[in-house]
């Protein structure tokens, strides 16, 4: 959370005989690094200190602005510390608060979303619902590869940038923990993979989905290996796709079919697909979102649903009424449009980014439903805004984006009506939310 500077304080002391500085830590920033003033009342950044926290710290850089510490010891602890569970806390990028404790980690990104709001006008109190995801249970995983004379490397990036080596993660659910060291056996032996590459993997009703980029061609001897591999470890499905390219995945190996549930409708998610973390945080966001519809809708309303990606929330809305579910991604959109069959759900393939759904298309809507990528909504929310469709529920994962994306709202006369906040992204800095934003009773009386 970026603070309000002047609440923030510090008192600090300089140790001569260390060269290291007494740093009193008021708030956490929005990476979950604690935030003091220095000796000469400078913003500083100390990574692993925590708000109340009195830490001795050495100045890094004199010439960064904020200035970063190093944390050399914690001299009076917060009571909301807790020993890291990880041996690689310290060094993964993956974890940014391990050793808060959940509850307040929790109510940090409960104010992170608020403040957020708060920045794009909405000051107002509201309904507001907290919930938050249990470790051992991300059902996606992303890491990184590379090769070098040195050995391959597969895991997570360092908070320095580097590729961390890891063979055991406590967010991954067991069934993509137990394939790390696996996989790190097998992407030594590919060798379509020259120097840098990554591997996506989905945990599906079917079993891990298995998609690998690497920054050269598979070889004939390389389709073998990822055959044999999913035999071995019961992947139906392995796909492959050039790193440096965003072109179709292609199947490399397959020994079963792939199946997936979503809200109970059975979808065939192509490689890589987006997924919600975890199975519960799913459900979770689902059940808000569908809260948050007008109470009654009549048989020639629609729920405009907008980024719908393969279904995640399309057919939670089926439910309630007709849906237009706009996806740009187009073997995302294939996938909703076989799953749709005999449902009260159209689909279309749009680029909402290069060709936005316009005010004019919006304007009678009762309901916008939006999931938007991590930069926001853009030139989508400018549409929505101008349309003024009576209600528009938001599903954020970037609180930055939903300041910048929220605020286009306000100025359109929106209120926030209800607000739910899920930490799906346990231990790191990253929070979902949920916000209902309410068009002016002026707007709405005039489309009745």
């Amino acid at each position: 959370m970026s603070p309000s500077l002047p609440s923030a304080h510090a008192t600090t002391t300089t140790t001569p005989e260390t060269s290291a500085t007494t740093l009193t830590v008021d708030v956490l920033g929005r990476g979950g690094d604690g935030l003091a003033y220095d000796r000469d009342g400078c913003l500083t950044v100390v990574p692993g200190a925590l708000p109340g926290e009195t830490v001795l710290a050495r100045l890094d850089d004199l010439h960064m602005a904020p200035r970063r510490a190093t944390l050399l010891a914690v001299e009076s602890a917060s009571p909301e510390r807790v020993t890291p569970p990880c041996p690689l806390f310290a060094r993964c990028g993956g974890c940014a608060v391990q050793h808060l404790a959940l509850p307040a980690a929790l109510n940090w990104k409960a104010a992170t979303v608020r403040q957020a709001l708060a920045q794009a006008g909405f000051a107002e109190t509201c309904e507001v619902s907290l919930s938050q995801a249990p470790a051992g249970a991300r059902r996606r995983m992303d890491i990184g590869v590379r090769r070098t004379t040195q050995g391959l490397t597969l895991g997570f990036h360092a908070r320095g940038g580097d590729l961390l080596d890891v063979r055991h993660c406590l967010v991954l659910a067991p069934a993509l923990d137990r394939l790390l060291t696996p996989l790190h056996d097998l992407m030594i032996r590919v060798r379509g993979l020259r120097r840098d590459g990554d591997v996506v993997v989905n945990l599906l009703d079917s079993g891990p989905d298995i998609l690998v980029r690497t920054d050269g061609a598979l070889t004939v001897d390389d389709r073998a290996l990822l055959a044999a591999f999913a035999r071995a470890h019961d992947i139906p499905r392995i796909a492959w796709a050039p790193v440096d390219q965003r072109e179709p995945a292609e199947i490399a190996a397959q020994i079963a079919p792939v199946r997936h549930r979503l809200a109970g409708h059975a979808v065939v998610p192509p490689p890589g697909a987006f997924l919600q973390a975890t199975a519960d945080s799913e459900a979770a966001i689902r059940d808000a979102v569908l809260a948050m519809l007008p109470p009654r809708l009549a048989a020639r309303d629609e729920i405009i649903e907008l980024y719908a990606g393969c279904g995640t929330l399309t057919f939670g809305l089926a439910e309630r009424g007709r849906v237009l579910a706009v996806e740009g991604n187009p073997d995302a959109a294939t996938c909703l449009k076989q799953a749709a069959g005999g449902l009260r759900i159209s689909v279309l393939q749009r680029d909402l980014n290069r060709q936005p759904l316009m005010a004019r298309e919006l304007a009678a809507k009762p309901v916008v439903v939006l999931d938007p990528p991590r930069m926001g909504a853009g030139a989508q929310m400018r549409e929505i805004a101008s349309g003024a469709p009576q209600r528009v529920v938001y599903v954020s994962c970037n609180p930055q984006a939903l300041t910048k994306d929220a605020a286009l709202l306000k100025a359109a006369g929106y209120s926030l009506a209800a607000l739910t906040i899920i930490d799906q992204f346990v231990w790191s800095a990253e929070v979902e939310a949920i916000a209902l934003f309410t068009a002016p009773p002026a707007k709405r009386a005039r489309r009745r």
